[in-house]
């Protein structure tokens, strides 16, 4: 492991100069990789790890033909590398379940009575384990356990590991019965492209998941740019002055700089007017938003949000319910007017054009 210094604090994390993808190939030799689900995580680590060289196959329920499509689409042959999830089981050797935290509590049965003496069970999210009171997840004694969570989403761990960066991940040993946990772990981690691995548990891993998704990442963002784009648009803005305002430039331009540097790289490289204001209100924003993360945490601790993602997300009419929610947020003016501006990016006709032409190329090739 590497001793890196984070803001003062040493901790040791993984990287690839110290597990390299040759190692990782050696642990994993003889191992069959099962990737169970296909929806979010599933696609982005199963080619991740094929591409990487690695023994994958999938499983995944026939019946949801979207998600039995696509891995057909990827590449993936059904009876040969594309199976139902209890095949896909009894043929791997380390099963990655990669589908939804309540589908896994529903198919946690099939997938125990299944599994075999020194088998891996992967995770990458910590719920399923954390939670294992609420899911039922409790697995046998003579498997190991283990986790590897990317930093992000399925989407931008295809990506960054197309792009040869990788994505940062976590990861965990919960049970280690065969001596060899922590090594197929980080080999797993390295296969699926991180740039680099980390220490946690599954506790702590889905607290800070959980608290980080409800808070920063992702709801307190989009509360945040609904409020400002509603105080805009109520004092006279355009929906696309206040749309540029509140998301363009954010996305497009300073989040970029913070990702190159850091905060204080960002303030020192806008105008002195922003910088003065954006230091004036910061503590603004940190004293009233303090009180709401500090709830959200406890919630999140006595997993209270964790019964409430099982409760709701396993209801029948939750697809339903879910689509509904998601329409109300795409059909809202705010980004009714974000898919305009998009629209208007000059990237964003070039690569229309660029995609035209590689249609009429692939159909003139077949």
């Amino acid at each position: 492991m590497a001793k890196i210094d984070f803001g003062g604090v040493k901790e040791d994390v993984v990287t690839r100069k110290e597990f390299p993808l040759s190692k990782a190939r050696r642990v994993l030799k003889k191992e069959t990789i099962a990737i169970i689900g296909y929806g979010v995580q599933g696609p982005a680590q199963a080619l991740n790890l094929k591409d990487n060289g690695f023994n994958v196959i999938i499983g995944q329920a026939k019946r949801f033909k979207r998600d039995w499509d696509r891995a057909v689409k990827d590449g993936w042959k059904p009876g040969q590398t594309l199976f139902e999830i209890e095949e896909a089981v009894q043929r791997g050797t380390i099963i990655q379940m990669l589908v939804t935290d309540a589908a896994q509590m529903a198919i946690w049965p099939m997938v125990k009575k299944n599994l075999s003496e020194g088998d891996a069970l992967y995770f990458s999210h910590g719920f399923s384990i954390a939670y294992r009171d609420k899911t039922k997840v409790v697995p046998p004694a003579n498997v190991d356990v283990i986790m590897v969570a990317p930093k992000g989403s399925g989407l931008n761990v295809r990506r960054n590991f197309l792009s040869g960066v990788g994505i940062n991940s976590s990861y965990a040993v919960f049970q280690d019965f065969t001596g060899r946990a922590e090594e197929r772990c980080l080999a797993v981690g390295i296969g699926i492209g991180s740039g680099y691995l980390f220490p946690t548990t599954f506790d702590k891993e889905v607290t800070s998941d959980l608290t980080g998704e409800r808070g920063v990442l992702m709801g307190a963002l989009a509360g945040i740019m609904e409020a400002q784009y509603d105080v805009l648009r109520k004092n006279g803005h355009s929906p696309s002055e206040a749309f540029n305002e509140t998301v363009e430039e954010l996305t497009q331009s300073l989040i970029r700089l913070v990702d190159e540097n850091g905060m204080d790289w960002m303030y020192s490289n806008c105008s002195a007017t922003a910088q003065r204001g954006a230091l004036d209100w910061k503590p603004k924003f940190r004293k009233a938003t303090l009180p709401v993360f500090k709830e959200l945490y406890e919630r999140v601790k006595t997993g209270q949000e964790a019964a409430r993602v099982l409760r709701v997300c396993g209801r029948p009419d939750y697809a339903e319910r879910l689509g509904k929610e998601l329409a109300a947020i795409r059909d809202s003016e705010m980004w009714r007017a974000g898919q305009a501006v998009r629209d208007l990016r000059p990237h964003a006709k070039a690569r229309e054009i660029t995609k035209g032409t590689k249609g009429v190329q692939g159909r003139q090739s077949n």
